[in-house]
């Protein structure tokens, strides 16, 4: 009999969902609404840690959440010390693209993980990613996919806005939104 603790993954998200399916442990998915603005009062890391753990916290007081782990995970794009986040619409969507295009931005991911046993694990990860020079029509043929409209820094990674990243350093997983290596390790701990 496997006595290992099922996880709860506090995540809508389907791309977190199926990286998660990669370390063949038993979850659930729950979705939590919390409110999810950046603190400004800290580093863009801490402040994807906070906006984890208000996840978890929220994860936390739901019933299906008894005897789980519990992982709580959010992901922004920083670039020059601004935050990007998911774009409000097509032209946010554009204007963060433009200042993406040809440069090199990082990718933090904050995870905060609860054991049913009490205590908490947090860390985060941090890639960064090099653009490639986008022209406009670019820019345009990407932003009609409708792709960028729900990923932080108006771009995935693992579907067409791969078209756009020359070069990365650090976790791929990470910037699509779970940094499933690291997190395996944490989990070897736990479990």
């Amino acid at each position: 009999m496997n006595t290992t603790p099922e996880i709860l993954l506090a995540s809508a998200s389907p791309r977190r969902r199926q990286l998660l399916e990669h370390l063949h442990i038993p979850f659930v998915c729950t979705s939590c609404d919390v409110d999810e603005t950046m603190p400004t009062d800290c580093s863009p890391e801490e402040a994807v840690l906070r906006i984890a753990a208000r996840k978890a916290c929220a994860a936390r007081e739901l019933p299906e959440s008894e005897g789980r782990i519990i992982i709580a995970a959010d992901t922004i794009v920083v670039l020059d010390g601004v935050i990007f986040g998911k774009p409000t619409d097509e032209e946010d969507a554009r204007a963060m693209l433009q200042q993406l295009s040809g440069r090199k931005h990082y990718v933090h991911t904050g995870v905060c993980i609860f054991p049913p046993s009490g205590g908490s694990y947090t860390f985060c990860d941090t890639t960064e990613v090099l653009f490639y020079p986008l022209s406009e029509a670019a820019i345009d043929r990407y932003i009609r996919t409708g792709e960028p409209m729900d990923k932080a820094g108006a771009y995935g990674i693992q579907g067409d806005g791969a078209m756009l990243v020359e070069a990365i350093f650090g976790s791929y997983h990470n910037v699509v939104g779970l940094p499933i290596s690291r997190l395996g390790q944490v989990l070897q701990s736990i479990i």
